[in-house]
């Protein structure tokens, strides 16, 4: 989905033209992936511009740097600001907002620590990431020939640009195979997560997704999603899940960001249920919306604009 500009971005507390935003080609972060970045969104709700839950998404970025040795040289009070101050200066009343720190030009090698760390925050307009009627018909999908990384190699639960060299190997395997998105398995052959969402599987009412353990990003939407699950009564369990629960559960979605609430109704050909977004689906999606473009809003979750 290309972006549209805008005409400002946030780099290192002052805001610059869009064409401006640029950095040195030996910046550390281009040859060795030291980035740490969220993907946040601000919706328009019928209750004014807000952003969905600013702060768990900023608590993500900082332990992510921590667990790199990269120092945010900025407080999340000022960082919060200078989002609200970038979607403001560029007239948005719904957009998605993408904070990155990286390491920058200073030592050319793989040792980070020599490199400063800057941090950048960019806004745009977002569509609906996986098709115009991907939330209302659901999608097809496929299990990837990739894994996620094992544990003790790379650290998934931080959300650094490194990382996603491996997701853009499932998704660009996908798509070429015909599919809108793949579901990586992790190192011991149980279901992992999408290339850029997190997974449910729903099978005789219970409620099951993949466990920090299984290589996946703990999830901003996931956490909010499953609040909402247990808030109405159904078990979540956390747990691995065998992969062939792929091909016989009666609902699956993906969470994220960018995907929102967003139901599989294939995967490998295999239908999912009455191959429709099912009941339970449904469910969480009505009370996610009704929040986010509602902004009926009873737990903290939305940070209006204006409001810092």
């Amino acid at each position: 989905m290309p972006v549209k500009a805008v005409d400002k971005i946030w780099m290192n507390g002052s805001l610059v033209n869009w064409n401006d935003a640029k950095i040195h080609i030996l910046s550390h972060v281009i040859h060795y992936g030291s980035s740490w970045f969220e993907g946040i969104r601000c919706y328009k709700t019928k209750k004014g511009s807000a952003i969905f839950r600013l702060e768990k998404h900023l608590e993500r970025l900082y332990d992510s740097c921590k667990i790199y040795h990269a120092e945010i040289p900025f407080t999340k009070q000022q960082l919060e600001h200078a989002i609200m101050e970038t979607i403001v200066a560029n007239k948005l009343e719904a957009c998605y907002i993408r904070p990155i720190v990286y390491r920058g030009y200073g030592d050319v090698g793989v040792n980070p620590l020599n490199n400063p760390v800057e941090v950048t925050i960019a806004v745009w307009e977002w569509g609906t990431y996986l098709g115009g009627e991907a939330l209302n018909n659901g999608i097809d999908v496929c299990v990837s020939s990739w894994a996620r990384p094992a544990p003790n190699t790379m650290p998934t639960i931080a959300k650094a640009g490194g990382n996603y060299l491996n997701a853009s190997l499932i998704k660009s395997e996908a798509v070429k195979r015909g599919y809108v998105e793949g579901i990586a398995l992790d190192v011991q052959g149980f279901v992992s997560e999408g290339s850029g969402e997190n997974i449910f599987i729903i099978k005789n009412g219970d409620v099951l997704t993949p466990p920090l353990t299984a290589s996946i990003l703990p999830g901003v939407t996931r956490s909010s999603v499953m609040t909402l699950l247990r808030n109405s009564g159904y078990r979540v369990i956390e747990a691995p899940v065998a992969r062939e629960l792929l091909h016989i559960a009666d609902e699956i979605f993906f969470t994220g960001t960018a995907a929102e609430i967003t139901p599989i109704r294939a995967v490998d050909g295999f239908q999912v249920g009455e191959g429709k977004p099912g009941p339970i689906t449904k469910e969480v999606q009505r009370q996610f919306f009704d929040v986010v473009h509602n902004g009926n809003d009873t737990r903290g979750w939305l940070k209006f604009i204006g409001n810092d």
